[in-house]
C-alpha cells in the first residue's frame, strides 16, 4: 500500500484531486519513516519525514491559494505561488511558505517546517557533535524528532477532514500511520 501512495502520479495542481493526493503522499512518505526508524535506519527516516511535511506543505498551499495570492503584494509573487510553490514547494523557500501559511491560520506550522529542515540537513550529514553541519549530536535526538514531525503531520492531516474531499483511502493511510506512531 505504501509504494502505491509514494509511487502515484500527481494530478496537476489545478485538478481537485491534487490536495488528497498529496495527502496520501504525505501518509505514504510517513509511513515509510516509520519502517526506516523501525530498522534503525535514522538519516533515511529523517529523509522520509521531510518529503513527509514538504507534500503536506504541497497540499496546504494549494488548499489555501486563493487566500495566498490576496496575502502577497504583486502579480509577480501571486504567479510564483500558482506556479512553483503548490507544485515544488522549494525547500530554499519552505521558511517563507510556512510563514505564509501561518498567516492564513495553519498556527505553529512555521516552527514544524524549521524541525523538517533540519532533519532535511541531518538526512544529508548525519549527527554531528559540532552541529556544524546538523542540528542533531545523536541518531536518537533525529529519530525522536522525527517522531514528533510525524505525529504531528498526523494531527493535520485529521484537522482537514471537514475541508477537503476524505476518502476511505485517506483514512486508511492515516490510520496506518496512526498505528505506526502507537508502537
Amino acid at each position: 500500500m505504501v509504494a502505491e501512495l509514494v509511487e502515484r502520479c500527481l494530478p496537476k495542481p489545478s485538478d481537485e484531486g491534487y490536495i488528497k493526493a498529496r495527502l496520501l503522499e504525505a501518509l505514504g512518505e510517513a509511513r515509510l519513516a516509520l519502517e526506516y526508524l523501525e530498522r534503525g535506519f535514522t538519516r533515511d527516516a529523517a529523509g522520509m519525514a521531510f518529503h513527509a511535511w514538504k507534500a503536506l506543505l504541497a497540499a496546504l498551499l494549494r488548499l489555501e491559494l486563493e487566500r495566498l495570492k490576496a496575502l502577497v503584494k504583486t502579480e509577480e509573487e501571486r504567479r510564483w505561488l500558482e506556479s512553483r510553490a503548490v507544485p515544488r514547494v522549494p525547500t530554499t523557500r519552505m521558511k517563507e511558505l510556512g510563514r505564509l501559511l501561518e498567516e492564513v491560520g495553519h498556527y505553529g506550522i512555521s516552527a514544524w517546517t524549521d524541525k523538517a529542515l533540519d532533519l532535511h540537513d541531518y538526512q544529508h550529514h548525519g549527527p554531528d557533535p559540532d552541529t556544524a553541519l546538523s542540528k542533531y549530536t545523536t541518531r536518537e535526538s533525529a529519530a525522536a524528532d522525527v517522531l514528533l514531525l510525524l505525529k504531528e503531520l498526523a494531527r493535520r492531516v485529521e484537522t482537514l477532514r471537514g475541508r477537503v474531499k476524505w476518502s476511505e483511502e485517506l483514512e486508511k493511510a492515516l490510520e496506518e500511520v496512526r498505528r505506526a506512531l502507537a508502537r
